[in-house]
Order: structure tokens, then C-alpha cells, then sequence
């Protein structure tokens, strides 16, 4: 299971070369690009899928139109539920936990714990919330949402991830 994981999105994919390239074992990439159309999509998630695998970095596709040789698949507990590999599912409260364990997810990407710029103004958890939650998880978690290596190494948890911190 990953300890560090880059999720993809528009705003960072002009870079993603460059931060694949920094990556190693134990990393994975989100493969995530909502934004393109189908075909280019799988384009763009080959292209990407290509520069991790020969970091060693795992790959994990959200939305089942890209799990071909993927190492997992990142979503809500509906949309991991029997997907092959690891199962990473979203969680913003201890009801989305719940239906994590319930689907067969392997973690949850707990978030947003500080705020972000994907979702400006938005309602944070705050470390403490996040932590209270965090344990009482029975799955490993994943931090998510305005996370950098700094605020990482501060909670005690499996991993986290990033869309910007990792740039």
C-alpha cells in the first residue's frame, strides 16, 4: 500500500512529468483528469502510466475506464467496492469510513484536513478533528487536502497525499 500518493487534475498535469520523476517505491499516482474526454484520457493516463511504472511508482486509476493494469483503484466506497488491487476509497466522516470498511476498501483518503485550492472556502476537518477520525478508523489512513511533507510527518497515520504539495 502507498505512503505517499499524487493525485492528478488539471491544474497540476503540465508538471506531472517532472513530479513522477521525483517519486519512487512506496509512491503511487492518482490518475484521476475528470476534465478530459474519454479517448483522451486513456492518452494521457498511458503516457503517465508509462513514466511511473519505470519509477517503480504505483499507479492507481479512478474511474473504471482506466483500470487496465492498474496497482489499484481510487474512489467513493460505491465506486471501489470489488475493483481489483488496492481499494482507496474517500472518506469526509466517520459514515464514509463505515462504508469503506463495508465495501472492502484496503484505506481511506481522509480529507480535507487543512484547506485547499481545489475547494476554496471550504469546511476543513483540522488536525484534531482529523485525528479523532483517524482513529477510529479500522482501515489505514490517508491524509488528503493542503498536505506537504511538513504537515504530514505531524500526524500519526499510513500516508497522505496531494495534488499541489508534492509539486
Amino acid at each position: 500500500m502507498p505512503v505517499r500518493l499524487l493525485l492528478t487534475d488539471e491544474r497540476n498535469d503540465a508538471r506531472l512529468e517532472r513530479v513522477i520523476a521525483r517519486l519512487g517505491k512506496g509512491d503511487a499516482v492518482v490518475f484521476r483528469h475528470y476534465h478530459l474526454a474519454p479517448h483522451a484520457r486513456m492518452q494521457r493516463f498511458r503516457q503517465l502510466q508509462r513514466r511511473a511504472r519505470a519509477r517503480g511508482v504505483g499507479v492507481i486509476a479512478a474511474r473504471l475506464d482506466c483500470t487496465e493494469r492498474v496497482d489499484g483503484v481510487y474512489g467513493s466506497a460505491r465506486e471501489v467496492a470489488g475493483a481489483p488491487g488496492w481499494k482507496l476509497a474517500t472518506a469526509h466522516s466517520l459514515a464514509e469510513i463505515a462504508a469503506a470498511v463495508r465495501a472492502g476498501a484496503d484505506a481511506v483518503l481522509l480529507s480535507p484536513v487543512f484547506p485547499t485550492r481545489s475547494h476554496p472556502g471550504a469546511p476543513v476537518l483540522g488536525p484534531l478533528r482529523f485525528l479523532l477520525m483517524a482513529r477510529r478508523s479500522p482501515l489505514p489512513v490517508i491524509a488528503l487536502g493542503g498536505m506537504a511533507a511538513r504537515r504530514a510527518a505531524r500526524l500519526p497515520v499510513h500516508g497522505w497525499a496531494a495534488i499541489d504539495g508534492l509539486i
